[in-house]
C-alpha cells in the first residue's frame, strides 16, 4: 500500500520510554503478526512492527521513544483524531498458521512477539516468547499469554536466552522460531537457537538494524 493518512485513535503507554500507537486501518490495507508499516510525521519515516495479533478497524504498533530523537516524541505526543502517514506492510519474518510458536524478541522486539503468540494461543496453537530487556515493556500482556498458558520467560541482559531457549525449543517439524531484535541481539539468539538444538537457519528473523 502507497503512503495513506490514517488516523490515531489512541496513544498509550507500555512501558519505559515506550508507547503503543492504534491506528485506524486504512482502506485496502492487511497484515500478518510480525509484518512492519513505515510510518511518516514531521517530514521524518521509520519503520515498526505490527504488535497486533490480527488487523481489524485498527491495528497496533509498538514504539520505542528515544527522547533524543524527532519522530518517536513527535508520535508520543499525538492524540485521537491526529493523523499519520502509513505505507506497507512489508517484511517475510511472520506468523504464517505455525501449529507451535517460538518468538525469541529483544527490546523493541515484544512487540511482534506478543502479537504472533496471542495470535497463535487464539488459533488453537502453543506459544513460547523469551524476552531480553532490562527495562521490559508490554509486561501485562505477557502475564495474560503466560495466564492463558504460553511459556513466557522475561529476562534480564545478564541473565541471557540460552537457558530459556533450551527450555522451549523442542527441534518438532511443527514448531516455528522467530527472532526479533538488533543485530547484536540476533547474534545471542542465534547462539542460543543452536545451543538448544533447533535450526536457526530456518527461523524467520527481523533485523531492526
Amino acid at each position: 500500500m502507497d503512503e495513506t493518512d490514517a488516523r490515531v485513535l489512541a496513544v498509550r503507554e507500555v512501558g519505559p520510554d515506550a508507547i503503543a500507537l492504534d491506528i485506524e486501518t486504512p482502506e485496502g490495507f492487511d497484515a500478518r503478526p510480525g509484518q512492519f508499516v513505515k510510518l511518516t510525521g514531521t517530514g521524518e519515516s521509520r519503520f515498526y512492527t505490527i504488535s497486533s495479533p490480527e488487523i481489524t478497524d485498527t491495528f497496533e504498533v509498538t514504539i520505542e521513544v528515544d527522547p533524543e530523537g524527532t519522530l518517536g516524541p513527535w508520535l508520543a505526543e499525538r492524540e485521537s483524531g491526529d493523523t499519520v502517514g502509513v505505507t506497507g506492510p512489508f517484511g517475510n519474518a511472520y506468523y504464517e498458521d505455525e501449529p507451535r510458536v517460538i518468538v525469541l524478541a529483544g527490546g523493541p522486539g515484544v512487540g511482534p512477539a506478543v502479537g504472533i503468540a496471542e495470535r497463535a494461543l487464539a488459533e488453537g496453537g502453543t506459544a513460547a516468547v523469551v524476552y531480553l530487556d532490562d527495562a521490559p515493556v508490554h509486561e501485562d500482556r505477557l502475564a495474560t499469554l503466560a495466564d492463558a498458558g504460553a511459556d513466557v520467560f522475561v529476562l534480564s541482559a545478564a541473565e541471557g536466552l540460552t537457558d530459556a531457549a533450551a527450555q522451549v525449543i523442542t527441534g518438532d517439524a511443527d514448531e516455528q522460531v522467530f527472532v526479533y531484535g538488533f543485530a547484536d541481539f540476533l547474534d545471542l539468539a542465534t547462539t542460543a537457537i543452536d545451543a538448544a538444538g533447533g535450526d536457526s537457519e530456518g527461523a524467520k528473523v527481523e533485523n531492526f538494524g
